[in-house]
């Protein structure tokens, strides 16, 4: 399947975390400060919406005990429960079993935003211009979840690959939902995770095993004909990702502008390839939100877009192949700063749109 056509013409798009209660009222915000792209809402506020947790459910050998929640890789069962998983896995991807009915579709249990976000869909304006989804990634997450030995399940070969394929396809459920909606689908990975690679506690994990995790659940993305984001809220090693099949590489540039133009070939090669940049230039740390308003960050996206221009890549890409956005999530910080954030997204986006 082609992948869905999308130009992003600067528009405003969210990351997805709010410090609220209330899904129904997150929904509202998130459509009113970005009606061209609106995305699905995950309050931290409850446990189950938490990185991990959200997307657990369907892994075999799950296990909580008190508050803690792992994997049990040593059961009676657990051979059975791995059987099961892959079997229902291959029916899936080969056509013969039906996805909605699958474990790899979300409910409202974990996931009440999704819901909320599909049906604000039907009743909104025909202001929609795409939509957006998100899934925890597939490093971030192997190597969060644990065994019963407390050691991440990224180690194990098994594990992993049922974590990537978990993954996978609960993406792949989101965007095909959202592409029932007749409007184009963003899927974003978020993968903090990755600000550590290369340190002490990444020292077994190479370059390749993040390629091939990416790919895989980007593949899934693209068989719904998605696009297929990363986000990665620090620096990293952005080589590798652009090295993968990503659409879309969604980073702090507030913070970390100058670390991505460390890779000036890698970059203009990702432009040229069509690529998207999610440009996040608001802040999401309640003291830089705090100092910004829509001028000043106005101007240091023109500055962004000049160093961009500098090393080759052409206004007209920079316009139509990026998106402006926060930099991280707004889950960890007051509504106040969070509200403010929202309003910056929207009103930053009109001014460079207009301005173009």
């Amino acid at each position: 399947m082609e992948k869905t056509t999308f130009t992003a013409d600067c528009f405003p798009v969210l990351i997805g975390s709010l410090p609220i209660d209330d899904h129904a009222e997150a929904t509202r915000l998130i459509f009113e400060a970005t009606p061209e792209i609106p995305l699905w809402p995950q309050l931290p506020v409850y446990k189950e919406e938490g990185m991990v947790l959200q997307f657990l459910p369907g892994f075999p050998g799950n296990t909580q005990v008190g508050d803690k929640v792992f994997i049990q890789s040593t059961g009676a069962d657990f051979e059975g429960d791995v059987l099961a998983f892959y079997e229902e896995y291959m029916a899936v991807t080969e056509g013969g079993a039906d996805l909605d009915t699958s474990r790899f579709a979300m409910t409202d249990q974990t996931a009440k935003g999704f819901f909320s976000f599909l049906d604000r869909i039907d009743r909104a304006s025909s202001s929609i211009y795409a939509l957006k989804g998100q899934v925890t990634g597939p490093v971030t997450f192997a190597t969060s979840v644990k065994d019963e030995n407390d050691r991440a399940v990224f180690y194990n070969d098994q594990l992993r690959d049922i974590a990537v394929k978990l993954l996978a396809l609960k993406a792949g459920w989101q965007t095909r939902k959202m592409i029932e909606k007749n409007k184009p689908a963003l899927l974003f990975f978020d993968e903090p995770g990755l600000a550590g690679f290369g340190s002490s506690a990444f020292i077994t994990i190479g370059a390749d095993d993040i390629k091939a995790c990416l790919n895989e659940v980007c593949a899934a993305v693209h068989a719904e004909r998605g696009l297929a984001g990363v986000h990665v809220c620090a620096n990293t090693e952005w080589p590798i990702i652009f090295d993968t099949e990503v659409d879309i590489v969604s980073c702090d540039t507030y913070s970390y502008f100058d670390k991505l133009l460390l890779y000036p070939e890698q970059l203009v090669s990702f432009f040229n390839r069509g690529g998207i940049l999610a440009n996040g230039v608001i802040p999401t740390i309640p003291e830089f939100i705090d100092r910004e308003n829509a001028d000043s960050l106005t101007t240091r996206w023109l500055e962004q877009k000049s160093r961009l221009l500098d090393i080759g890549v052409q206004e007209d890409t920079i316009f139509s192949q990026t998106l402006i956005t926060p930099s991280c999530g707004t889950g960890s910080i007051s509504l106040e700063h969070s509200l403010k954030v929202l309003e910056l997204t929207g009103e930053v986006s009109k001014r460079i749109r207009a301005g173009a």
